[in-house]
């Protein structure tokens, strides 16, 4: 058996401080590898400095063709000495995604309040959509070709690991995790992430995709919402009612009976959608079994000696 085609996709924006010792790092981990550099409009030289380090300025997973990809950010934040780990754990498994998850003393590289937002985040993601991710911002992670070729490319900015993470779990894919060390950015690099305004379009993104995965829940939560605050304002009305046979208070019993319409509605839209949703999924669910799955690690060459190993999570 060959070995594995493997590509390494990294997107940056104004990183010209960081690029090169990222591109030089995985060029040094996988030396088999392409490397990919992905501009996203950068102000500064980032593609041209990304070009003499060697990597290729092209668009990402529509046009690489590969059998595992490898996704990290160009800040120079991740271990590339993991990637040899990361693979191995994908291919020897049969796994469709390996998330690094970020092990950090440093508190400049993960500050308390990016930490307390990704697990508020995560939290949500893993009660909504299955119980199986622990890191679910991280920027490091490996792809099977299958995962690759099916996932819907639709966010923009830092939704799109949501996105990745949404799509594994809801088509009950296989993923795993393994611990990476996490540290600061280099002198001169700065950080593009906002906590509030990023982390307030991640919570949109997620309840986006909670209204397009799952609507029969997120419309029944409406409905139910709806129903009881008509029940609220009705029963003084109805007591009324019931003791005089009279109904003085008809703006609310009008407020009451629409808002009791209105829960009716929006739990048929949510069966519709509901319907509607499972023949989304199984029309995925086909064209990622369409993909070839990974193919075992034959002929991938041995990790890289190094002073200590992470842990390899266990396949979630």
């Amino acid at each position: 058996m060959n070995a594995p085609r493997i590509a390494v996709l990294i997107p940056c924006y104004n990183e010209e401080v960081a690029i090169p010792r990222v591109v030089a790092a995985f060029r040094a981990a996988l030396p088999a590898a392409r490397i990919y550099c992905y501009d996203n409009n950068s102000r500064d030289r980032t593609a041209e400095v990304a070009a003499a380090a060697g990597a290729e300025v092209r668009r990402m997973l529509a046009d690489i063709e590969a059998d595992v990809y490898v996704l990290v950010d160009g800040d120079d934040t991740y271990e590339a000495a993991d990637a040899p780990a990361m693979i191995r754990l994908l291919l020897d498994q049969r796994l469709d995604m390996v998330t690094g998850v970020r092990v950090t003393d440093a508190k400049a590289a993960y500050r308390p309040g990016h930490r307390l937002g990704n697990a508020v985040l995560t939290g949500v993601v893993r009660l909504v959509f299955g119980n199986r991710i622990t890191d679910m911002l991280s920027g490091y992670r490996v792809f099977s070709r299958r995962f690759a070729k099916s996932f819907p490319a639709l966010a923009t900015g830092f939704e799109t690991e949501t996105e990745f993470t949404v799509h594994a779990l809801e088509l009950h894919l296989p993923v795993g995790e393994l611990r990476t060390a996490y540290r600061e950015r280099p002198p001169g690099s700065q950080s593009k992430l906002n906590t509030w305004r990023d982390g307030l379009r991640i919570l949109r993104t997620i309840a986006l995709l909670v209204r397009r995965e799952k609507p029969l829940a997120f419309f029944a939560g409406g409905a139910a919402a709806l129903a009881l605050l008509s029940v609220i304002l009705a029963w003084p009305v109805v007591a009324t009612w019931l003791a005089t046979g009279l109904v003085p208070r008809l703006p609310t019993a009008v407020l009451a009976t629409g808002l009791m319409l209105l829960a009716f509605l929006s739990l048929a839209c949510g069966l519709i959608l509901d319907t509607v949703t499972r023949g989304r999924l199984e029309a995925k669910r086909i064209a990622y079994l369409a993909i070839p799955g990974p193919d075992g690690p034959a002929g991938f060459p041995p990790d890289p000696p190094r002073g200590t190993k992470n842990d390899i999570g266990d396949r979630v």
